[in-house]
């Protein structure tokens, strides 16, 4: 049964693949405090669905944007 859709890909997937960029919270390197503001700026909210290619694909773009404003 297919019935959660990827917000960035608008692919269709089973609602146990949710990710959210509440996933975010438990990463190590970056806070969650920032995650939030970084998503925001793309358009993303908390409760917005993604597919778990897409998830990867914007934690990626979050680590490499955190890293920037680092320096």
């Amino acid at each position: 049964m297919k019935n959660a859709q990827c917000k960035k890909s608008l692919n269709k997937f089973h609602e146990k693949e949710i990710y959210t960029i509440q996933q975010f919270q438990y990463r190590k390197e970056l806070t969650y405090e920032w995650s939030p503001i970084f998503f925001e700026k793309l358009g993303i909210n908390q409760w917005d669905s993604f597919c778990e290619k897409c998830m990867m694909l914007h934690s990626n773009e979050s680590k490499t944007s955190w890293k920037e404003s680092k320096i």
